[in-house]
């Protein structure tokens, strides 16, 4: 890529993809651990230079400030990791979704970014998914996306296997569904008009149901559904003059003909997000490269949860 100066923070299992796409990509980098068993493991299993004791500890040490950050960390650490970097001067950086634990974290987060001169980009990588590269090639073809469904229902038991902070799951929505929501409107257009309804709840998140519909700003009438007290799975559904289109799972894409009701798999090349975790791959390289058009800048994502997000869940 270049010869720029990059950290990744975090030493867990998403800063190990991180780091096999950075080798894959010959940068140069360096990966900034808390403790140092794992800092020394982390090393060992991915061959790259890594510093233990934090953040906070490296940054207090080190005037080599880098030009990129990418930051994978917890989701109750993105906040204060990122805060610290644009602090100690770093100016491009991207941190995975959704940027925060708490929604309440990104104002000043973005005050903080725009008095710096920082660019803060937050990770949804399933807009780089080779499925929806060919989704939307098919959607132009067609003469444009009419409607479009999706759904982002939770697996509760698989989300409280994993020991998290109360806040996380507080804010499980925004921590996690909202890949499936960002994917469809960066699709199909932002809301221009939304109607959200909600119900029920889990010990640990309220609402537990959610339904809702409404038009984007392109002219594309939506609707969207989520029980995470009932079976279900995360997807999109997009519906074109001639085909609809399915993303479930969203590394596929299926497509269903006009007067047709039999559902076929359409032939992508995905090597990258088979060799890769999906997305990844490109997202880091136009990260690097300073392609920014598929990227969502913090200012971006500070908006969404405020006209979109936050109707959703609060209904």
């Amino acid at each position: 890529m270049n010869d720029e100066k990059i950290w990744v923070v975090g030493t867990g299992a998403m800063a190990r993809e991180y780091a096999k796409v950075l080798k894959a990509l010959s940068a140069d980098f360096t990966a900034i651990g808390r403790s140092q068993t794992n800092a020394e493991r982390f090393s060992e299993e991915t061959d790259c230079h890594t510093l233990s004791g934090g953040i906070e500890k490296v940054l207090s040490g080190n005037t080599d400030i880098p030009d990129r950050a990418i930051v994978a960390v917890s989701v109750d650490q993105l906040a204060p990791v990122t805060s610290a970097l644009i602090q100690a001067g770093v100016q491009k950086i991207l941190v995975e979704k959704p940027g925060c634990c708490l929604p309440s974290e990104l104002e000043s987060l973005q005050s903080l970014a725009e008095k710096a001169e920082c660019r803060v980009y937050i990770a949804y990588n399933r807009r780089f998914y080779a499925s929806v590269l060919e989704a939307e090639k098919i959607i132009e073809n067609d003469g444009g996306l009419k409607s479009m469904h999706f759904e982002f229902t939770e697996w509760s038991r698989s989300v409280t296997a994993i020991e998290r902070p109360r806040e996380v799951f507080e804010n499980w929505f925004y921590a996690n569904s909202t890949h499936v929501v960002d994917l469809a409107f960066f699709i199909g257009g932002l809301p221009e008009k939304i109607a959200s309804f909600t119900s029920g709840r889990l010990d640990w998140h309220t609402p537990a149901i959610f339904t809702g519909a409404g038009k984007t700003e392109k002219d594309v009438l939506f609707s969207y559904c989520a029980n995470w007290n009932a079976p279900g799975r995360w997807g999109v559904e997009l519906l074109t003059p001639l085909h609809r289109l399915y993303l479930k799972p969203m590394e596929q894409l299926q497509i269903q003909n006009l007067n047709s009701v039999k559902i076929d798999p359409v032939e992508i090349d995905d090597t990258l997000d088979r060799n890769f975790k999906p997305g990844l791959y490109r997202q880091t390289k136009a990260f690097l490269s300073d392609n920014i058009s598929r990227l969502c800048p913090l200012g971006e994502q500070l908006c969404h949860v405020k006209t979109i997000y936050d109707k959703i869940v609060n209904g």
